[in-house]
């Protein structure tokens, strides 16, 4: 552990009382080699001061999901994003302890996003945004009628001096200056420190802070301040020293800035495994609100977890405020499910091992009393009850447990250990274990060995991809159908629309929009390579008796056909065909797409989807 120059750390602390904590300009960035030396491991300094935990009144979640989380895997689609909020509504609770959720504003998708969001009412999480520190993004806050807003104030030398190539006063001016123009529309600044455990804490960060407490008394409007450990340098450890221990930044933003403690946030990174035990720090030292993303999603290695936040929250008050903790399994679910996102297995409580004991124990033993090999109840807590890794001891019973378990089967619909199946599955892991093996029997060799014996029970990879080309197509076709260009009904503006949308997945083979009577009014819009074969798809077709027509029109669902071979091109494909509706929601026509399906399963097989 590095003991490094404590006594001229103290010398500065007690210059800044006597200096009131006043900017100290540099004439050269303050790097800190003696902690972050680069070419080696960063070190951890120690000054043994201690400070007291002294958790806030109430704690917190704030969610970046659709900001720093989208920055680490492909954006989410629209409709994927309300989605997504549903579940952090319904996952807050009646309390709203995830009180905020901030989005980007920048893109069109962005500002639709954002305003479907709004549109479902909610009062927590609250939609905030993000911008840079710039007054021309301040309008993109104030159009979207957000109360409060994101901006980046980056804090270390390292960002001052060679990222924006300034001075420490005049990066600090310029951040005052935006947050003054945010406070004058009557915004809610909050502003983001970044870089925050390299930065010098009583040299620009706490002089900043008491210039944003001053705005805030002169203004009336609550200013926030966000400690963004940016490169996950920040430690729990007592004794250890600023600028790295967060304990101690806690505690100097809350006594020697005056910032109290409901309008600090952390939002910490994982780069060194202490992403979430530095949020939960944070909390027990007075920070009002901690960061985070759902499965902890984030640049690099990613950001606070918020359903182990949920989890923690619960732990420290001991109560769940009407927190229903099963949202987590649903969320999970989704992930997998919609977004084709594998959770590692031994993910905390989601991952799909992570409830599982492999100490080789009998099936009975565990049906027995769960509580011996389980962390808490977690069927009642998540919605996942407790499983078994298979071994030579387990028996017909455990293999048993593990396949109702695994297909979800309850009641009538549960497997007897007397099947046939189970008795052929036990003979073969017995088997494994006479020719010498000792190890347990992983989830995945069991997963093959039910669906050899049990084949009807599982979905096979050719009906998963169909199902998922069936979700794309119809999001992909329903959030088509939204746009203004299509609702107008005039094939002019639909037709560069669809070209667009056409050109930027691949898989789509044919594209056309027809009107009440079924007849095509948009030309024929395909893939290049396709377009002599669509001669004969001709404007004004008369296309009502088709299936993909009719169906939406009785029903004004989404419509998605079973597979068929195209009369064009010959390829395997399936339509997909959505109502297009007026302002009114009044149907006006039939937008169709058909979807190549060799297409989209080299995509899937690529990892391009």
């Amino acid at each position: 552990m590095a003991r490094w120059n404590s006594e001229r750390r103290l010398l500065d602390h007690e210059h800044s009382q006597t200096w009131q904590h006043r900017l100290q300009e540099v004439a050269e960035p303050n790097l800190m080699r003696e902690i972050f030396p680069y070419e080696e491991v960063a070190r951890i300094d120690f000054d043994y001061k201690f400070v007291m935990p002294n958790p806030p009144e109430q704690m917190l979640i704030t969610d970046t999901t659709f900001r720093d989380g989208q920055q680490a895997r492909p954006p989410y689609t629209v409709r994927q994003i309300v989605d997504i909020f549903d579940m952090l509504h319904s996952l807050s609770g009646p309390k709203g302890i995830i009180r905020q959720s901030e989005f980007f504003l920048y893109s069109t998708k962005d500002k639709e996003a954002v305003q479907r969001c709004l549109e479902r009412g909610y009062t927590y999480p609250e939609v905030t945004g993000w911008i840079r520190a710039k007054a021309e993004d301040l309008p993109l806050v104030r159009d979207m009628g957000l109360r409060e807003t994101g901006i980046l104030t980056s804090v270390s030398d390292y960002h001052i001096f060679y990222k924006m190539n300034g001075t420490r006063s005049a990066i600090l001016e310029q951040y005052l200056n935006i947050v003054r123009s945010a406070l004058n529309l009557g915004i809610t600044p909050r502003c983001h420190f970044e870089d925050i455990t390299r930065a010098d804490i009583f040299g620009f960060c706490i002089p900043f802070a008491i210039e944003l407490m001053k705005l805030r008394e002169e203004s009336g409007i609550d200013i926030k301040i966000r400690l963004c450990d940016t490169l996950g340098y920040g430690v729990p450890y007592p004794g250890a020293a600023l600028p790295r221990s967060v304990p101690r930044l806690i505690r100097a933003f809350i006594e020697d800035a005056g910032v109290p403690g409901h309008l600090l946030e952390w939002h910490g990174h994982n780069d060194f495994h202490k992403g979430f035990v530095n949020g939960t720090t944070a909390w027990l030292y007075g920070c009002g609100a901690v960061n985070g993303a759902l499965l902890g999603f984030g640049e690099r290695t990613g950001n606070t977890p918020i359903e182990a936040l949920i989890i923690e929250y619960i732990g420290f008050r001991g109560h769940t405020d009407g927190i229903n903790t099963t949202v987590i399994t649903d969320i999970a679910q989704y992930f997998e499910k919609e977004l084709n996102y594998h959770i590692p297995a031994n993910y905390p409580f989601v991952g799909k091992d992570f409830n599982a004991t492999s100490a080789g124990i009998h099936a009975d033993g565990v049906l027995k009393n769960p509580e011996i090999y389980n962390i808490f109840d977690t069927d009642k807590i998540l919605g996942r009850p407790i499983t078994i890794t298979i071994t030579d001891k387990t028996g017909r019973a455990g293999i048993v447990h593990w396949l109702n378990s695994r297909l979800n089967l309850v009641g009538d619909a549960r497997i007897d250990k007397r099947h046939p199946a189970v008795v052929k599955i036990n003979n073969k892991i017995n088997e494994m274990y006479e020719a010498g093996r000792v190890t347990s029997i992983s989830n995945e060799e069991m997963e093959t060995l039910a669906r050899k014996y049990l084949p009807e029970y599982f979905v096979s990879e050719f009906d998963l991809l169909k199902a998922k080309a069936e979700q794309l197509a119809a999001a992909l076709a329903e959030e088509l159908a939204e746009r203004d260009e299509i609702r107008t009904m005039d094939p002019a503006q639909q037709e560069p629309v669809l070209q667009q949308t056409l050109d930027a997945n691949p898989f789509v083979q044919f594209m056309y929009i027809t009107n009440m009577e079924g007849r095509k009014i948009t030309r024929n819009i395909t893939q290049i390579t396709d377009r002599a074969k669509y001669e004969s798809a001709l404007l004004d077709e008369d296309l009502s008796n088709r299936d993909w027509f009719i169906a939406p029109m009785k029903s004004g669902k989404v419509y998605v056909s079973d597979f068929y071979t195209s009369r064009f091109t010959g390829a395997l494909c399936i339509t997909v065909s959505v109502p297009v509706r007026n302002e009114e929601d009044e149907i006006q026509g039939i937008l169709g797409l058909d979807i190549r399906f060799q297409d989209l399963a080299k995509m899937e097989r690529d990892g391009e989807l």
